[in-house]
């Protein structure tokens, strides 16, 4: 079986490519900074772009949600050599960090803020925005698809299984999966090798 793409495969890829770098020239200026070699694919929505900060060969797929209130308090920042995945959807009213080389897959979210529910004579949507917690992600960590990290860090090296809910941190080089997520292994540095964590 030849495994090698077709030309028509091959165009579609370059065109897609070269759209996104297109739409990365027109609105990059936008951004707090945006580096060398990084790609913005057709995002669904951006708010508070002078207050995110991209850095150097970053991937950002198609229909990516942004939204970082502008106040001097919030501030996301993406590092190097990142791949966020189609749909990712961030909410951030403080300061938000992804490491550098995350792995990040398909339709994750990631808030450190939620709806208040406290006064339920109101519809929800009214009540005021509760503070979660700080959000960050560790570097060379792996998100799966459609994780939910809210208001909790992933610490460095770890990987949050498809379909989990962070709610507490993740210490480095671990893999947590469930909701709410869990570790269920560790890397032990002696061994070289993942070992069960004790539950």
């Amino acid at each position: 079986m030849n495994n090698k793409h077709s030309k028509p495969e091959i165009f579609l890829n370059g065109w897609a490519r070269l759209k996104g770098e297109l739409l990365t020239l027109f609105i990059k200026w936008g951004f707090g900074s945006f580096g060398k070699g990084s790609i913005i694919y057709k995002p669904l929505r951006i708010d508070g772009m002078p207050n995110i900060y991209v850095g150097d060969k970053v991937i950002i797929r198609h229909l990516s949600w942004f939204y970082v209130q502008e106040t001097d308090a919030a501030k996301l920042t993406i590092g190097n050599g990142c791949y966020l995945g189609h749909s990712f959807h961030c909410a951030a009213i403080d300061d938000m960090v992804i490491g550098e080389k995350v792995l990040i897959a398909d339709k994750v979210f990631l808030s450190d803020n939620t709806h208040g529910f406290q006064n339920v004579s109101i519809p929800y949507m009214e009540n005021p925005i509760e503070v979660k917690g700080k959000v960050s992600i560790g570097d060379g960590s792996w998100i799966g698809e459609n994780v939910c990290i809210l208001g909790a860090k992933v610490g460095s090296h770890c990987i949050i299984g498809a379909n989990s809910v962070v709610t507490s941190d993740i210490p480095d080089y671990s893999i947590a999966v469930g909701i709410p997520a869990r570790v269920v292994k560790k890397f032990d540095h002696g061994q070289q090798k993942w070992v069960k964590a004790q539950l």
